[in-house]
């Protein structure tokens, strides 16, 4: 271990960031401040929670949405309004090779305290591999969970827990997890732990099962599992579902747990070790959405992942023993309801229209036979069959001309003098807004500083702009496991 990172470590054990706080307001100031002192090792669990991608037109958007269909404010908002004490922030979240972050680098921040090159998990430039959280946290005998809408396999849940060159080698990040005896691993990612579905025919199912694991494959099996065993739960092929899919389809509603119900679930499990835990939990596929420009699969995976944060709230309440962390790892398209009408009238109107979308954008993409490899859509697919899919997935009438936009964007033709513009999804969403009022500036990361909310023990440690590294020395410190950081 290098100087800076002792240095980092003294400085925060000796309490100076909590003086200089009170005293000179050296680290800015948040919503609230507890007026308890804590002191490292008084953290027994630490709960990470990560909306993947979410910029913060993400979470106004999911907030309007929510209180104009459900009658209520996000919870993510009502902590904001509430008597809790808590820390609010910005984060930067640069990656050592870059302004612009992907989630591989952005969770190896948080996971090993490192900046990174993008693509890596917890690999340094020079091959560097750096312990990570979770084996921290397990070889000082607490309990280990990681819960996401995406594959387990993918960057969030992986740079938190998993050496690896890059992100894509996802069949040797599944061996790996067979390796580290992590406590609970829940999400999407059967075709890396499938025997026919791996690259070297391994079934690693039997692999966990033989190492004690409860293996659980769909919602009913999650719901009947007892809270003894370690747990590995793969519910789909590769992610799972959109949120706004999954309501509508009862098939997926029967065997597909929400991200709420996985995060109870890894809770209800990891509170059974009396050293405590640590438990990422990532609502993924917001990323994803964003990606899409998919305006409705970015509210309600949003609101779903919001859910989850209801529990943690409702976990936490009463206690002083956890460490709350609630962030994003980076931007993504920068999504926004625009001003529309006299006095802007039309606007509220405009994005009421996500209430009745039965499907996400994806789901018109598997309609249509399109996958991102291609440049077509084929000879088979018509205008007409481009525009029944838009318009049962958004219950939105779209006009001929704009079908015809569609057709062309999904057959490589369609032509933007922002280039980003003219694949489906940027024109898919730029057809949309004129209905739904909602559109992003590009189908990519941003270079955001981001939203972090934290509560428990060391959340008024937190400066008020904060580099992402730290927030490792924070949870390895206030948990008491810096013994435990070096190999």
């Amino acid at each position: 271990m290098n100087n800076k990172l002792f240095s980092r470590r003294d400085f925060l054990k000796t309490g100076t960031l909590s003086g200089l706080a009170a005293g000179t307001g050296f680290l800015g100031s948040s919503a609230k401040r507890t007026s308890k002192t804590f002191q490292s090792g008084d953290a027994k669990n630490v709960i990470f929670l990560v909306s993947d991608g979410m910029s913060s037109g993400t979470l106004a958007l999911a907030d309007l949405v929510k209180q104009d269909q459900y009658g209520e404010k996000t919870n993510w908002i009502k902590l904001y309004e509430s008597d809790r004490d808590f820390h609010r922030g910005l984060m930067d979240m640069a990656p050592l090779n870059s302004n612009v972050t992907d989630s591989a680098s952005a969770a190896s921040s948080w996971g090993c305290g490192h900046r990174i090159n993008n693509g890596g998990l917890n690999w340094g430039p020079d091959g560097e591999q750096y312990k990570t959280i979770c084996e921290i946290f397990r070889d000082a005998g607490k309990g280990t969970g990681l819960v996401t809408t995406t594959r387990i396999t993918h960057a969030t849940p992986a740079g938190f827990s998993i050496n690896m060159p890059s992100r894509n080698m996802e069949d040797e990040i599944a061996l790996q997890y067979s390796e580290r005896d992590y406590d609970v691993l829940m999400g999407g990612g059967n075709n890396h732990f499938a025997s026919d579905k791996r690259r070297d025919g391994k079934d690693l199912y039997t692999v966990f099962k033989n190492q004690g694991y409860t293996i659980v494959r769909d919602k009913v099996e999650l719901a009947n599992a007892g809270n003894n065993e370690k747990m590995l739960g793969v519910f789909f092929d590769s992610h799972l579902p959109y949120t706004v899919d999954h309501k509508t389809l009862p098939e997926l509603q029967n065997s597909v747990p929400t991200l709420a119900e996985m995060s109870k679930a890894a809770l209800d499990r990891l509170s059974h070790n009396s050293n405590g835990f640590i438990l990422q939990i990532e609502g993924g596929r917001v990323d994803h959405a964003a990606h899409g420009n998919d305006a409705a699969g970015l509210v309600y995976d949003q609101i779903a992942f919001d859910d989850a944060v209801k529990v943690v709230m409702d976990f936490t309440e009463n206690r002083d023993d956890t460490l709350v962390i609630l962030t994003t790892d980076h931007g993504n398209a920068n999504p926004g309801l625009g001003a529309y009408g006299s006095g802007y009238e039309d606007s509220p109107k405009r994005l009421r229209t996500l209430h009745d979308y039965r499907h996400s954008l994806e789901w018109v993409y598997d309609g249509l036979g399109f996958h991102w490899s291609h440049d077509s859509v084929g000879d088979h697919v018509s205008v007409n069959r481009v525009r029944e899919l838009i318009e049962y997935a958004t219950a939105t009438k779209i006009t001929e001309s704009e079908a015809i936009m569609a057709f062309q964007a999904f057959n490589g033709e369609f032509r933007a003098p922002f280039r980003d513009r003219q694949g489906p999804a940027g024109v898919l969403a730029g057809i949309l807004a004129n209905y739904n009022g909602v559109y992003f500036i590009t189908t990519t990361h941003t270079s955001d500083y981001v939203e972090i909310a934290a509560w428990g023990p060391g959340s008024e440690r937190i400066p008020a702009f904060v580099r992402n590294t730290y927030l490792f020395d924070l949870m390895v410190d206030m948990a008491g496991v810096r013994d435990y950081a070096v190999r």
